[in-house]
């Protein structure tokens, strides 16, 4: 199989740079299977589940052991996406990138300068999800989720607005919203607004019905919090 194949045929950029030097021909067979779907019009989806791959491996070992939860939580997203047969072959490509080292500085970046905005935000909210799998998160795992968050151009008021989604405590509608708890009515009706557009579903419906449909749950977090809010104070 030749590099040129791959690359055209299949994962577009993601198969250069830092990205493409830890897969090496991992999931050769898995693309040239027809399984993962080809073609420029998939590409930012293609890529976009590769580069899920890469920094899960990175996250599920992040506090020292992989846990059945956390790839029961993989195994669940590729099985709503691909179906079961895909989806088992990318967990034995998954097994495999569990015994590469990642450099998520480097692939973060990568990610940056190639992938929308957007479909950077959703990949931290998968990549959060992975390490709640187990009902919490280690300081390995935050710590690792903020750095993958900083190499995407993520901003950190956003990517705590992400983390908090997953926080039951008193600040996270706050965080979500991307407030201070100071912040005037006014604001808070603003900072909702303002977030309910950028982070519409819409925005990633071209990753697929899957990651769309993952998108409206953080969306409903973004409306729940903004309720939260408006109870506590008595918004009208």
């Amino acid at each position: 199989m030749g590099y040129g194949k791959w690359i055209s045929g299949a994962i577009g950029w993601a198969v250069a740079g830092p990205i493409g030097g830890i897969l090496g021909f991992t999931l050769a067979s898995v693309l040239e299977s027809g399984k993962f779907t080809s073609g420029k019009a998939n590409e930012q989806r293609n890529s976009f589940l590769v580069s899920l791959l890469v920094l899960s491996s990175a996250v599920m070992k992040a506090d020292g052991k992989v846990l059945k939860s956390e790839l029961d939580f993989v195994k669940a997203f590729l099985i709503r996406s691909f179906g079961k047969d895909a989806a088992s072959e990318a967990l034995i490509y998954l097994r495999d990138l569990l015994e590469k080292d990642v450099d998520v500085n480097s692939v973060g970046s990568q990610i940056a300068s190639n992938m929308d905005y957007e479909a950077r935000i959703q990949l931290l909210h998968f990549l959060t999800g992975i390490a709640r799998a187990d009902g919490k998160v280690s300081s390995q795992e935050l710590k690792l989720l903020r750095e993958i968050a900083l190499s995407m151009g993520i901003s950190q008021r956003e990517s705590e607005a992400v983390l908090a989604m997953f926080d039951v405590d008193d600040e996270a509608p706050y965080k979500i919203l991307e407030v201070e708890r100071s912040a005037s009515d006014e604001e808070i009706k603003k900072a909702y607004k303002r977030l309910a557009l950028k982070h519409h579903p819409d925005k990633v419906s071209s990753l697929g019905a899957d990651v769309q449909k993952a998108a409206e749950e953080r969306f409903k977090s973004i409306s729940s919090a903004y309720e939260t809010i408006k109870k506590e104070r008595g918004i009208v």
